[in-house]
């Protein structure tokens, strides 16, 4: 099997938008990838739902959906990372409900994304992205599980780099978690994915350092998500290094950090930091941005950098996952639209 193709660029700064874009009306379709261009970025990272492209069978493709928005995009000048996932009815195993499922078999997945690459490569698309957080019980169900995954990227990876020689290869997204519950932490997961050689069927591994309250650069003395990417005993660096992939690179395909929900908000300080902290002021959110994007750049094998996300998604304060914009749900700047701008203008002082 071919190996990487790709040497690692600067860093590359990006929006992630989950599966919204492809729900959007044209209106709004740009104005959310216009937001992307605004702050400076290059790349919009989101979702190539099989669900959505074959939701009746192998035989049918409905790719107008996400058609609309590769070419709102090369408008742009954006380039796209699609997140290969979301498994239709018809391609999941026996007695497994919902679109998280698995798919039952690594050939037909393989063959959604070999046609994925036939179609979009030539309209620019080399980078993808296999599933996102695997690691965890909400995201690769019934549970996850590094075999089936590792069986899942092999295939996926040969199909791409066989339909186009130029794919470069994005290890799913791995949520910073612990062992638990059914959920695997990224370390174990990576480790056993390695174990498998699964760290050699990728060019960059996909991870999701969420800090907030703490800022990237923080230094603790338990370690937050970000350190373990190379400042920690137990390290994603560590992992690959030992597997014999010291250079392959971490992508950061998901960082940000909710400005409500349930319980208190923190402003970094060691006083509103709690069990009750489910998020952060918006002045907090802005220095999150801003400090993401210094520490990324100033750190070795950090390639990429996705700020999610673009806009609230709502504004029940029952659940923070509603908190993540840029904007407010109204469409209303937050301080961390200028701040992400302003930082990543900084990078080219």
């Amino acid at each position: 099997m071919a190996g990487p193709t790709h040497e690692s660029p600067s860093l590359r700064l990006g929006i992630a938008y989950g599966d919204r874009l492809v729900r959007m009306s044209d209106h709004d379709l740009g104005a959310a990838l216009d937001d992307a261009v605004r702050v400076g970025a290059r790349w919009v990272r989101t979702d190539l739902s099989w669900q959505d492209i074959q939701p009746d069978g192998p035989d049918r493709y409905r790719w107008e959906l996400f058609d609309r928005v590769i070419a709102a995009a090369a408008e742009r000048d954006l380039t796209v990372l699609p997140i290969l996932g979301f498994t239709p009815a018809w391609a999941r195993p026996a007695g497994c409900a919902g679109q998280e499922c698995h798919p039952a078999a690594p050939k037909a997945f393989a063959a959604f994304a070999a046609a994925a690459a036939a179609r979009y490569a030539p309209r620019g698309v080399h980078t993808w992205e296999v599933w996102n957080e695997p690691n965890l019980t909400g995201s690769w169900k019934p549970m996850p599980d590094a075999t089936t995954y590792t069986a899942l990227l092999r295939a996926a990876s040969q199909a791409l780099r066989q339909t186009d020689p130029s794919a470069y290869v994005v290890l799913g997204g791995l949520a910073a978690a612990s062992t638990r519950h059914g959920d695997v932490s990224h370390t174990d997961f990576l480790e056993a994915v390695s174990a498998y050689g699964g760290n050699r069927f990728v060019d960059a591994v996909g991870y999701h350092p969420y800090t907030y309250p703490y800022l990237a650069s923080d230094e603790t003395q338990w370690g937050t998500p970000w350190e373990q990417i190379d400042r920690t005993r137990d390290s994603l660096r560590g992992v690959l290094s030992a597997h014999g992939t010291p250079d392959v690179p971490v992508w950061i395909t998901e960082f940000g950090a909710p400005t409500g929900g349930p319980g208190h908000a923190s402003d970094g300080g060691p006083e509103t930091i709690g069990e009750r902290t489910t998020h952060v002021t918006e002045e907090r959110q802005a220095s999150i941005a801003a400090d993401a994007v210094r520490t990324a750049n100033a750190t070795p094998h950090i390639d990429a950098l996705m700020w999610y996300a673009e806009r609230d998604l709502a504004t029940d304060t029952s659940s923070n996952e509603n908190f993540y914009g840029l904007r407010r749900a109204d469409g209303s700047a937050k301080p961390a639209l200028g701040a992400l701008r302003d930082a990543v203008a900084g990078l080219m002082d």
